[in-house]
């Protein structure tokens, strides 16, 4: 084999997109907290806050953020310490617990929601640029421009994304400490502040749900650079700081902002505070961090979906379609999406959690000692009971609908795997007598 040939086949496969992450290519906390951090630490999700800031009073507002938060943050946690302790994707996980031809759904939905909200990103990229240097009508092309830029960047994996995230951290936590500390200057004081009045209309279901939304796919799909942790503990932390408190501080200073000035358009914001400048430095690392592990998430899902090794090409294509629907204008459609996302999203990972702790005990055996089937039923009907519990919960207002996916996906698999069980059928895969297990 040349060096040139040996060459590329490292590059392809230093990120294991269809195996298990070995010991020696394991990190620190500091670096997978700093990936994680740097994905949560999204604009857009400033931007949700700002949103649902001028939708409740200030006081509802916090046990609102408090709410979606700890679900988001823990659910996250879980997913995390399950890839660091198997060293596998999370579409990878949903090979075991779907089945092999199952699993494609988990590509679609984690790989194309991933898409979706590159698109979004590059739109606002896009509009960012076009108000910050007052050029109205060049919006398509700084999204083409941020979307091929950013993209590029992705194809180069982990290590990278940890690089970028070292540098837009700092500046990130500036600009939401700059965020909150003039918000609170506008009105003048926390009496001001909780007396202000909601100028929108929002119920709590759909707030919680939006906050859960913001990261629904993503968070889902955490196990993809949690895996890179060297124990299940430490990806648990890693994920709890990023998704509940990371996170949480984004909505909260997008909250606060909003709330101050009455505005859900957080470039609008921006700009009324006098903070273009920064703001068109400062946002544009922290959206190319996001971005950088969005589409590595559909790179990794298309990945899986057909087998290859390489998830070039589907980074390539991903970016390519995220491309054309954000010059489409897919922002537009950010609130429904958020609210979509948490709704269908969270019960596929809670079945994989019930999955892995109910059915397996948290022993997987290898992914080369499992003939697996095309199709797990049981799993299926309990993701399916998921959907419908976060669904009808937000449709008719009851409960947390996302919290209620997770669990109630979760514990249907023991349920529904008992009746399996009691009619004699077989749901399992085919594992090899003499199996490692992680």
């Amino acid at each position: 084999m040349s060096k040139e040939m040996t060459k590329k086949s490292v590059v392809k496969e230093k990120d294991y997109p269809l195996s298990h992450v070995p010991p020696e290519a394991r990190t620190s906390l500091l670096a997978v907290t700093g990936v994680l951090i740097g994905f949560t630490f999204f604009t857009p999700t400033m931007a949700a806050g700002a949103r649902l800031g001028a939708a409740f009073p200030f006081s509802e507002l916090i046990w609102i953020l408090l709410a979606g938060s700890a679900i988001l943050g823990f659910y996250v946690a879980v997913i995390c310490s399950i890839g660091a302790k198997t060293g596998l994707t999370s579409v990878l996980l949903a090979r075991y617990t779907l089945g092999s031809a199952g699993a494609k759904w988990a590509d679609i939905i984690l790989g194309g929601t991933q898409v979706l909200w590159y698109a979004i990103t590059a739109e606002y990229m896009g509009v960012l640029f076009s108000k910050g240097l007052g050029l109205p009508g060049w919006e398509v092309f700084f999204i083409i421009f941020w979307s091929v830029i950013m993209g590029a960047t992705a194809l180069y994996g982990f290590r990278s994304m940890a690089i970028v995230s070292y540098v837009a951290l700092p500046l990130m936590v500036a600009l939401v400490v700059i965020v909150t500390w003039m918000a609170f200057k506008e009105v003048g004081s926390l009496e001001n502040l909780f007396g202000m009045k909601p100028t929108t209309t929002m119920s709590v279901t759909v707030a919680i749900t939006v906050i859960v939304g913001t990261f629904a796919s993503g968070g889902t799909q955490a196990a993809n650079w949690a895996r890179f942790a060297k124990d299940g503990k430490t990806a648990f932390i890693a994920g709890l700081l990023a998704f509940l408190v990371g996170n949480g501080i984004m909505v909260f200073s997008g909250m606060v902002g909003g709330f101050a000035f009455q505005t859900g358009d957080l470039i609008e914001l921006m700009i009324t505070m006098g903070l273009t400048f920064w703001a068109l430095i400062i946002l544009t690392l922290n959206i190319w961090t996001t971005n950088n592990a969005t589409a590595y998430a559909f790179g990794v899902a298309g990945a899986e979906m057909f087998n290859k090794s390489n998830k070039a090409p589907f980074i390539i294509w991903g970016v390519v379609i995220a491309t054309i629907v954000a010059v489409a204008g897919v922002g537009a459609y950010f609130i429904p999406l958020l609210n979509l996302f948490g709704t269908f999203i969270p019960p596929l990972g809670g079945v994989i959690i019930g999955d892995y702790f109910f059915t397996y005990k948290k022993n997987l055996p290898m992914l080369d000692d499992v003939k697996f089937r095309k199709l797990r039923f049981a799993p299926l009907i309990a993701y399916l009971v998921g959907c419908a519990a976060a669904y009808f919960g937000g449709a008719f207002e009851i409960g947390v609908p996302s919290l209620q996916g997770i669990i109630i996906a979760a514990l249907a698999v023991p349920a529904v795997n008992a009746i399996f069980a009691a009619m004699k059928i077989n749901d399992s895969h085919e594992v090899k007598k003499d199996a490692k297990y992680v």
